[in-house]
């Protein structure tokens, strides 16, 4: 079939175990099938799907306030388990963009359906290394009635790929789009999987007009869009530490030129060399859309005015960060990083202030290896990370206007969401640990002799928390955890998104190496406050959009 290019190759997911914290272990394995989904668990709510390769970018998809409607996530996998792709010059190929519905997720009450691939966007642009999307205002409702070929918006999505250019996508509702396919394609029929090759909206290129197409900045590494209204403006770092400014509502003839197609390609109104390597990661300032943070694999971080572009507001050299989260309420940012620069015991997730109030960095949580991504929620004033030992970790941050020196039992402060091992398929078990497991990086041999134990933690409640078996065994990992890196890191984790979404915000995705994504909630972590905001913007809602459902369209 014309899709087999861009599809993932392994069929079946690893096999793996799901242990829950209080509940009698049953000695289940799974193995999923390629773009399907383990059944919500009805008191934990977490569900599991297997995607089809490692999964290196992920992102949810924004919905209003108070809309009640259903969550998707965005994601993107490598298409080989051991597939590997070099970060410099430039290259293309297929890469398959997934999205996936998680129904309809709230605070205390999870879908009551398995997760389920939407459709998938089939590009040609090499693999991805980030996706964003637009942070609010690109939702539309279901039920919005659009002239063919235009459906109901779910949202604007952009996408940095390995050929170096920015592609933004308008994606459809779900519903919108199975309900177009069924009234134009000729043979009607319904295949399983929707896979689709779009015209995309926009390619945002680094140069000019006169330029050529040819980019010397490199590969495009890290994406984040304007956080303030209406979100016009669209940030990218690149290999050679170039970071690039788009305006997406140009008119400029030298910024803007229409494609034969009907598509844009835009160039930047402003660029600048922000570090002597590639940008890792990028994010704007909240609070303050003039700032931003870039961090480079120069190992340093570095605050920047965009009214002042000749020198940084500030850079720190440290240590190699993997990735970035900006809080709204601080002037400083939390960092994930890779552990090969790290002084011993320091390694993990640091709270680095921007040198507006002059704290000193403040340590959330040690890590044993390489975070490999780091995701915050405003909403819950929480950061959760991910890291190559396969565990998810999530941090409650003290108040960080005030100086961090005086925070008393950080280590009180954390708590793990689950932690996943490798373990060898022999009659030895868990037993035989680390020495028994094959020393090999090849996926293949790998899969046979070994399975995935996921242990997770009940978020319902913290009670008598610091004495319970996940935050002990958290506890210990951090002093004396055994890093193999002569095999295949089959349970790492390599993404990790807290929902952005107050119906669903305290939602956690987390993906990794062997292509199987979990969403969990962390209902400990809910408020009265949260409740009731959340009824408050669903009356809004209702009474701005009357009382339509907010469930994709059954025509």
């Amino acid at each position: 079939s014309e899709a087999a290019p861009y599809l993932p190759t392994e069929e079946k997911s690893p096999l793996f175990s799901i242990q829950r914290e209080g509940i009698e272990d049953d000695g289940v394995f799974y193995r999923v099938n390629r773009f399907n989904s383990l059944q919500p668990h009805e008191e934990r709510l977490d569900v599991s799907f297997f995607v089809g390769g490692p999964v290196w970018a992920m992102e949810w998809c924004p919905s209003p306030e108070g809309s009640a409607a259903s969550q998707y996530v965005a994601l993107y996998c490598h298409r080989g388990m051991e597939e590997t792709h070099s970060v410099a010059g430039l290259h293309g190929g297929p890469a398959l963009l997934q999205l996936w519905g998680l129904g309809t997720l709230q605070q205390e009450q999870g879908s009551a359906d398995k997760a389920g691939l939407a459709y998938a966007i089939a590009a040609d642009h090499g693999c991805v290394w980030d996706m964003k999307f637009c942070p609010s205002g690109a939702w539309e409702l279901p039920t919005t009635a659009r002239k063919h070929p235009q459906m109901s918006r779910l949202g604007l999505l952009a996408v940095a790929f390995s050929d170096g250019k920015v592609v933004l996508y308008s994606l459809p509702h779900p519903g919108a789009l199975q309900h177009s396919k069924r009234t134009q394609v000729k043979d009607g029929s319904f295949h399983k999987y929707v896979i689709c090759k779009v015209q995309c909206i926009a390619m945002l290129q680094v140069g000019s007009i006169q330029a050529g197409n040819a980019s010397e900045c490199g590969q495009c590494f890290s994406l984040s869009w304007m956080p303030s209204k209406p979100h016009h403006h669209l940030a990218a770092g690149f290999y050679d530490g170039t970071v690039a400014v788009w305006n997406l509502l140009t008119k400029s003839l030298l910024q803007c030129v229409r494609q034969p197609d009907g598509s844009l390609k835009l160039y930047p109104f402003r660029c600048f060399l922000a570090h002597d390597h590639a940008v890792r990661s990028i994010e704007w300032c909240k609070a303050d859309s003039n700032f931003l943070v870039t961090a480079g694999s120069d190992r340093k971080i570095k605050f920047w005015d965009l009214r002042r572009l000749y020198e940084p507001i500030n850079s720190i050299k440290r240590f190699l960060s993997t990735e970035v989260a900006w809080l709204l309420p601080y002037n400083g940012v939390t960092v994930a990083q890779d552990n090969c620069y790290a002084s011993y015991g320091l390694c993990g997730i640091h709270y680095i202030d921007a040198g507006y109030l002059g704290f000193k960095a403040y340590f959330v949580a040690p890590r044993k290896g390489t975070v490999w991504s780091i995701s915050g929620s405003d909403w819950l004033n929480t950061v959760a990370a991910g890291d190559i030992t396969g565990e998810l970790v999530a941090a409650v941050l003290p108040d960080l206007a005030i100086n961090p020196l005086n925070v008393k039992r950080s280590s009180d402060r954390r708590f793990p969401v689950y932690k996943a091992d490798l373990l060898p398929c022999s009659p030895a078990g868990a037993e035989g640990g680390e020495q028994a497991l094959p020393k090999t990086r090849l996926y293949s041999e790998m899969v046979t002799k070994s399975y995935i134990r996921f242990r997770d933690t009940d978020l319902r409640s913290f009670k008598n928390f610091p004495s319970r078996e996940p935050m002990r065994r958290m506890h210990t990992q951090e002093v004396k955890a055994e890093l193999s890196l002569d095999r295949l890191q089959l349970e790492s984790l390599h993404k990790v998104r807290f929902s952005p979404n107050l119906d669903s915000h305290g939602w956690l995705v987390s993906g990794g190496q062997a292509g199987i994504v979990r969403a969990h909630c962390l209902v400990g972590l809910a408020s009265g406050v949260g409740h009731q905001l959340l009824l408050e913007r669903r009356a809004r809602f209702s009474s701005l959009y009357g009382d339509k459902p907010a469930s994709p369209i059954s025509a």
